[in-house]
């Protein structure tokens, strides 16, 4: 700032910032007198000494008061007879050992796994939930339960009952396992957290039929995606009533609903195909007839078919409940 101050004294302040390129509040920050350093602040009398600090901070650690806050430390040991020092000293000399935290015994939430489910064929892995159906009057309730591939979104059993029951809902997976003839080693079940899903019955039951069970994350409905996809698809249709008048009624819609979902629903995420056709192996042969109804079209108008000749929807080779993620080192790696 010197060249500056020197052309300042003859041209202005204002002309000689500019002709330098110095700013105007630079140049005038330079000229105010440097502070002087800041004084250590001395120790007041009344404050703790090392060794009394030490106490208190013993004390707090002590097994009897490890988990208690300060106040409560200060005002058990001053019904006590016993004063170390005030409340707000406690805080200080926490605070100067980094513990100023909660204190108390807290319940730790354990560390959730996120499921990672492949299905590259049917019965494989199944999800399975239960929903409520509205029953004649309020706070009346009939309980749907369903279980799911989410290979070919082919409902394998279902059944409504008055209540939720982990008795009832192993008795449903056991008879729909039977009936899919799951082999031992064969099939994963994918449930959310609700009482029947990780209920010791079903737990048991799972174990004997070899049948590996996961467990959605606590409150993650991306973890069970298409159980909730095909309870919406349920209570959307035009005719699901707002409650039924008996659990007769109930059977009496999800028969003929479970009926359509299966064999005429075509699903878009299973190439416009019905879920039948794909649980029990007829995709390949319907695509290709498809194919062929394309290719025989493209032949006769090919000039209506701008891009490329039509092709059907693919039906997905695999899969996934919550796909791994690909890190930025593995996908350079893949590149190259």
């Amino acid at each position: 700032m010197s060249a500056a101050s020197e052309l300042s004294s003859t041209v202005g302040i204002a002309p000689a910032c500019a002709a330098l390129g110095v700013p105007r509040a630079s140049y005038y920050r330079s000229l105010r007198p440097m502070p002087a350093p800041a004084k250590e602040r001395p120790t007041p009398p009344r404050a703790l000494g090392a060794d009394e600090r030490q106490a208190v901070l013993d004390t707090l650690h002590s097994e009897r008061f490890v988990d208690k806050a300060p106040a409560e430390v200060w005002a058990t040991l001053l019904d006590e007879g016993t004063y170390l020092c005030s409340r707000r000293t406690m805080y200080r000399i926490l605070d100067e050992a980094d513990e100023v935290r909660e204190r108390r015994d807290q319940l730790r939430h354990p560390e959730y796994k996120k499921p990672e489910l492949l299905a590259e064929a049917p019965n494989r892995v199944w999800s399975w939930d239960i929903t409520k159906l509205l029953g004649p009057a309020k706070w009346t309730y009939f309980h749907l339960y369903v279980i799911l591939d989410i290979f070919s979104r082919y409902v394998v059993g279902w059944m409504v009952a008055e209540r939720e029951s982990a008795t009832l809902a192993s008795q449903l997976i056991d008879e729909t396992c039977a009936k899919q003839d799951i082999q031992r080693g064969q099939l994963t079940l994918h449930a959310d957290r609700g009482t029947s899903m990780k209920s010791k019955t079903v737990a048991l039951l799972l174990s004997d039929l070899g049948v590996t069970k996961t467990h959605s994350r606590p409150q993650v409905s991306d973890d069970n995606p298409f159980s909730e996809s095909q309870f919406r698809t349920l209570k959307y249709r035009p005719d699901f009533p707002e409650r039924f008048g008996s659990i007769a009624d109930a059977r009496g819609f999800c028969r003929p609903f479970f009926r359509w979902y299966n064999t005429e629903h075509r699903h878009s995420g299973i190439g416009l195909l019905t879920p039948e056709a794909v649980h029990y192996g007829r995709a390949g042969a319907l695509l290709a007839e498809r194919q062929s109804i394309l290719t025989a079209a493209y032949l006769a108008h090919p000039e209506r078919f701008v891009r490329r000749p039509p092709a059907p929807p693919a039906l997905p080779p695999a899969v996934w409940i919550n796909p791994p993620m690909i890190k930025p080192e593995e996908e350079r790696a893949a590149a190259h």
